[in-house]
């Protein structure tokens, strides 16, 4: 679309046929509705050069016409009045349902996909009037806007609407300003990826408390009625008012991610610690309450302790084990952090990141090899961009960083039940306050 709306350069799209619809959507809902498209059939990974030049010399899966002949008559062939026509579409949505049975109305709610499949509360006004009492912010204050993928347009939204999905994930109006913090940073729980991503919330602050939300033992499990409805929230919200999460539409993950349901919604141990809370090293002071969202969130190693003789080892191999296009978030029972300062001497955070990017490398070779890095960081080494235009100069047995430094990070969570911990591939988008929403 870019090649074609923006240089004026006759383009024909090839995809493979999974995105039929979605790309018909998104070139519509960009004013490109006759946008020439071309389908090959899927999946083109793992495909030896043979088999790939008989999908090009083969058949459109789509419209059964050889894909050669498609793309010649996309380039040449006029576009006709249907294409060129302007587009309108309707973004309004009724403030209120017409009046119906309980039973009813969750089916209405189920069968429209604006739940997460699983029984909601319904929204009526006077839970939303409860829900909004949570905050002194006005209900048609817009709080952000948020999108599925960059390709497709944003949507905006407001208090109320924000509230609206609070009720549906049985939130308590004191949990709001979270819920509000969350929807502020435009970050979506449910993005369109086909790697199938999911988001994590991380709350710092005095809030925690005040909500009564879990830092320690099942923190990232359903043990804790804040957590759990607060992350619930946060993934009805962005399926609801970024225009939809809908499978084979506006949703391509090709597995599915089960940290969806909740978005792996936890407080930080701060108070079990050894070092500054999360939200301080993003600019905040200790006495403000802020949220921190993740995004991509796919993949993950873990252990159990750091060994007294070969823990350098043991956390090199498990750097090794995460995609190089996820990069690495450490969730630490407070056992484990200490255990860095201990073994390490890691006094100051920073000093163990440090460590941790200086640690984690694979020679060139072994890098560029990876698929995603392949999809999404060769392209912008090619360009000239950095660090990864010099990566790409170092010869192939050349140990060279698999992660840059500013994209790894260290969260504390846990209740010293034992030192487990993990990594989690996922990466850091924003920190919003809290208190801005009270």
């Amino acid at each position: 679309m870019t090649v074609e709306a923006t240089y004026g350069v006759p383009t024909v799209a090839m995809h493979t046929d999974k995105f039929d619809t979605v790309v018909r959507q998104v070139a519509a809902h960009n004013g490109m509705p006759g946008l020439r498209q071309v389908f090959v059939p899927q999946p083109i990974m793992g495909k030896t050069a043979a088999q790939l030049r008989a999908y090009v010399d083969g058949a459109d899966p789509i419209t059964k016409r050889p894909v050669m002949q498609e793309v010649l008559d996309g380039l040449t062939r006029p576009f006709d009045a249907a294409e060129l026509g302007p587009l309108e579409f309707d973004r309004s949505t009724p403030r209120l349902l017409p009046a119906d049975t309980e039973d009813n109305l969750h089916r209405l709610f189920l069968d429209s996909e604006w739940t997460d499949m699983l029984p909601i509360v319904l929204p009526t006004e006077e839970r939303v009037a409860a829900m909004l009492r949570g905050t002194r912010r006005k209900p048609r204050e817009v709080v952000g806007r948020m999108r599925p993928t960059h390709f497709r347009e944003y949507w905006e939204y407001t208090v109320e609407k924000v509230a609206v999905n609070a009720v549906m994930a049985g939130a308590r109006p004191e949990y709001f300003p979270v819920i509000l913090a969350l929807a502020s940073t435009g970050v979506s729980a449910r993005g369109s990826s086909s790697s199938s991503v999911a988001a994590m919330a991380v709350v710092n602050g005095p809030v925690r408390q005040e909500i009564g939300m879990n830092a320690g033992t099942g923190a990232l499990g359903p043990y804790s009625h804040a957590n759990a409805t607060i992350g619930r929230a946060f993934g009805l919200l962005s399926q609801n008012l970024q225009g939809g999460s809908k499978v084979g539409l506006t949703y391509m993950g090709s597995m599915g991610n089960n940290y969806a349901y909740n978005s792996l919604t936890c407080a930080e141990n701060e108070e079990r610690s050894p070092w500054e809370p999360f939200h301080v090293q993003h600019g905040f002071r200790s006495t403000d309450s802020a949220v921190s969202v993740f995004s991509g969130c796919r993949s993950t190693a873990f252990s159990l302790g750091l060994r007294e003789t070969y823990w350098r080892e043991h956390v090199a191999n498990m750097l090794r084990g995460m995609d190089p296009h996820g990069p690495p978030t450490l969730l630490l029972d407070p056992i484990t952090a200490r255990q860095f300062i201990d073994r390490g001497g890691f006094t100051k955070k920073d000093a163990l990141i440090d460590w941790l990017y200086e640690t984690a490398r694979m020679p060139a070779g072994e890098y560029w090899d990876y698929q995603l890095v392949q999809n999404y960081i060769y392209p912008r080494a090619t360009f000239g961009e950095e660090p990864w235009a010099s990566k790409l100069k170092a010869k192939p047995e050349e140990m060279v960083p698999i992660f840059r430094r500013e994209d790894i990070h260290i969260v504390v969570v846990g209740g010293e039940t034992n030192g487990y911990w993990r990594i989690m591939g996922c990466n850091y988008q924003a920190t919003a306050s809290v208190d801005e929403w009270r």
